[in-house]
């Protein structure tokens, strides 16, 4: 009778160190990762085409055009690489473009974009990194 509590409290143990969204198949372990869900899109049933899509509506209603110092807009490049936080706020890494002022505004940018439901892999907050490029 002792064994037999012995392996039911084990198999018990075991149990419960499981995670969700995480399948065994032999010695193959797959965990599956969600991308963050955007501010109105946790009802979609396409949350990717959702995040998109409020991204570039996000961008086209706060974008600032740079003006240089004979008044005229810069026009050029920048691409952003940022995460997406176990919080769901962005997180800017770096901006590369050969204007600083289009530098600033990208960074600007995507720091405004609104807190998100983060990313998650095998049921647990995990940040996910973008890159996003952007022309002026």
């Amino acid at each position: 009778m002792k064994k037999f509590l012995l392996i039911v409290l084990m198999f018990s143990g075991l149990a419960s160190f499981a995670q969700e969204d995480v399948t065994v198949k032999g010695n193959k372990v797959t965990m599956k990762e969600t991308a963050p869900v955007w501010p109105g899109c946790e009802k979609e049933t396409d949350k990717k085409t959702c995040f998109n899509k409020m991204l570039m509506q996000h961008i086209r209603e706060n974008i600032k055009y740079s003006k240089n110092d004979k008044g005229e807009y810069i026009r050029g490049k920048a691409t952003v690489s940022m995460k997406v936080n176990e919080e769901g706020n962005v997180e800017v890494s770096s901006v590369e473009s050969k204007y600083p002022e289009l530098k600033k505004e990208a960074k600007r940018l995507m720091e405004s974009i609104p807190n998100m439901t983060p990313g998650m892999l095998a049921g647990k907050p995990k940040s996910i990194k973008y890159t996003i490029p952007l022309t002026f």
